[in-house]
Parts: structure tokens; sequence; C-alpha cells
């Protein structure tokens, strides 16, 4: 095999499908990347088993060939190498000559033949959004997945399909985040559970650009991407998401409407007497023309008045600030509407068309020094 590729088309490449490359394997195989130019493109690709990334690069191929290198090594050296053409080659032992000006690196690659292939799926069932709405949607809703595997299913997100509508929710426990997006076209029903992982990395490959599509195609157990030259596929988490229409309520004995920058601000003040690991909550005392924030702890004290509009009666309750934290920086109206039950009920942050949810659950008083 001999191909030629610029420096920038082959680090951009490498960077996307190192991505797919396990941390910790027992199979050398996996901790390579693929590069494949058997046929008339050139292909890179990396794959754990669970997540798999292709990408096509340009450049020439002089000699058809395939071979897999390690993608720490060879990452590191593309990365270093001058900023010109690279040029690698192999023989018929694999052994892989990297040349860029008058560098020159040799090292051993593995047989392209004992590498995982992604798996081949028909794309016949697939959606269609754009890589702005895909990347919104992510960060709008994965900070409220689970980051340990004691359950599995908060680990990932649900993607489910009804005629034009792709609703996205994640949870951990403590709160769920929803997203809905209104889709050009009406789809067969569809619900699946994406690992949280795919989706991050995901969300650092598309360029979030509103004119580039992006093709999400779903099978019994995959998960399918395309965008620009690059194919993501995931597996899917098994088994039968938490019934989420249940924990929803349209029901409140108070609502809130607040300014969502001052409301931020506030409470992002409030957590600098907070040390990390302390699990100090912020207290709302909701009268009827301000809301009263307060928070205590070993650092010191602090509070503060913010004026809102309020209907039904007031209320007194508590929060972690993180979580509040989390969802007013990826709501971008400059009002948000907080909707409350009582003091041990959720709170629920969303707008009128519901195109966002956010459920929120307080925290029991009695913990409150």
């Amino acid at each position: 095999m001999k191909i030629v590729c610029s420096k920038p088309n082959l680090v951009k490449g490498v960077s996307i499908v190192s991505k797919a490359v396990p941390s910790k394997t027992t199979m050398p195989i996996l901790e390579c990347i693929l590069i494949d130019a058997s046929t008339d493109v050139i292909k890179l690709t990396a794959n754990d088993m669970e997540l798999g990334i292709e990408t096509r690069i340009e450049g020439e191929i002089i000699e058809r060939g395939i071979l897999a290198l390690n993608a720490k090594i060879f990452s590191e050296i593309v990365r270093k190498l001058p900023d010109n053409d690279i040029v690698i080659e192999s023989d018929s032992n694999n052994q892989t000559l990297i040349t860029c000006e008058k560098a020159k690196f040799n090292i051993a690659a593995q047989s392209g033949e004992d590498f995982s292939y992604l798996p081949v799926i028909e794309k016949d069932d697939y959606i269609t959004i754009s890589e702005f709405t895909l990347k919104e949607v992510v960060r709008q809703t994965i900070f409220s997945i689970a980051d340990n595997d004691t359950n599995k299913m908060m680990t990932g997100e649900l993607f489910e399909i009804q005629e034009n509508m792709l609703r996205v929710v994640s949870l951990d426990g403590h709160r769920i985040s929803i997203r809905k997006i209104e889709l050009k076209n009406s789809y067969g029903e569809k619900k699946v559970i994406v690992p949280g992982k795919t989706l991050q990395e995901i969300s650092k490959i598309v360029s979030g650009e509103s004119e580039k599509d992006v093709d999400i195609t779903f099978t019994k157990n995959h998960i399918v991407f395309e965008f620009d030259k690059t194919i993501v596929v995931s597996r899917l988490i098994e088994g039968e998401y938490f019934k989420i229409n249940q924990m929803l309520s349209s029901d409140y004995e108070t609502k809130v409407r607040i300014n969502k920058r001052e409301f931020l601000d506030c409470i992002d003040r409030a957590t600098l007497l907070i040390k990390e690991g302390d699990k100090k909550p912020i207290i709302m005392t909701i009268g009827d023309e301000s809301i009263e924030l307060k928070i205590k702890s070993q650092i010191g004290s602090m509070n503060e008045d913010i004026e809102i509009g309020k209907e039904g009666k007031d209320l007194m309750i508590g929060f972690n600030p993180k979580f509040l934290i989390d969802a007013l920086r990826v709501i971008d109206d400059e009002e948000v509407d907080l909707y409350f039950m009582n003091a041990k009920a959720p709170c629920f942050i969303k707008d009128e068309k519901q195109s966002y949810i956010y459920l929120i659950l307080p925290v029991n008083f009695n913990a409150i020094d």
C-alpha cells in the first residue's frame, strides 16, 4: 500500500475515528486505526465493538492496500509531522514507512484482514435532521444522563419518533431532560436507547452547521449517523425505557416567570460558597413579587432577591444548585417559567410549546442545617 495525504486531512480524519478507539482492551487490533485504500477512496476506521467510526479522507492512492496502525502512536506521529504532504507505505510484512519532508518513521503495522469492520446496515429506515439540531439536542439533554453503570438505561438517551416529532429524553434519578424536535416529514413509530458516550462523541465531530444534514438510521440493535464523509455506528442499549409520561404533570400550585440570566447568575454566585462534593442546597422562598435565594455553608452565607411574575401560592423549596444551573445554561429563552406543586414535588421548567421540559427533584429540608 502507498498513499499520499495532506497533513490537515490526515489529522482531521485520525482525530474523528480516534473517538472509537477503546482506552482499555485485551484485543490489540482494537487499539488500531484501519487505513483502507483497497478501492478508489481512502477510508479510516476505528471500532471498539460498541461504537465504530469510519471517515473518508482526500488523498492519492499510488498502490492499493489495507493495514492497521496503533492509534495512539499513529495519531501522535501525524500530529507532530511538518505541515506538508505525508506518504504512508507498507511492505508485504506490514512494516510501514511514514514520510514527511525529511522526517521518516518506520513502525510495525498489523494486518488489516484481522480488523473488525463496521456492521453493514441497510439504509432503509432513517430520518434526516440538521447537524445544528443534533448538536443542540445533545447539548440540551446529555448533562442529565447517569455517569455510572448501576442502571444501564440511565447512561443512554431515549430517541422516540412519533409521526413528525422526535423526542429525546435523559434522566439520572434526580432530574429529567426532554427536548422535542419537529421533523420535516412523518415517520413510523420508533423507540431506541442510544448510549450517552456515542452522543457525546458525535457532538464533538459534527460541525453544527444548520445547512448540513445528518441521516439517522435505526435497526433492531444499532443506530447509524451519516454526515459529511463520516459514518458512526453504535450499538443500542437493550431494554424498555422508563415510563416518562407518568412522571410528567401539568398540575401546579405555583407558577413563576423569571429572567433567565438573572436567575442563572444568582445561583452561579451562590455556588462560590460550596466546596466540591458539598451537598448544600439553595433555598428558594417565593413571594408575590420576588424570589429570595439563600445558601449557607461552612464558608459563609449569601442571599439575593430577584423580581418575578407569580401565579398561585407562596412556597419555600430547596434544590441542588448544580441541577438548576445545568438546565438554565442550555435554555435560550430570555425568560423561563417554573412550575411547582409543593416543597416535596418536582419543579418543572418548560416553555408553552413544551419543546423543552426539565424536571428537577427538590432537596429534603430535613437535610439542611
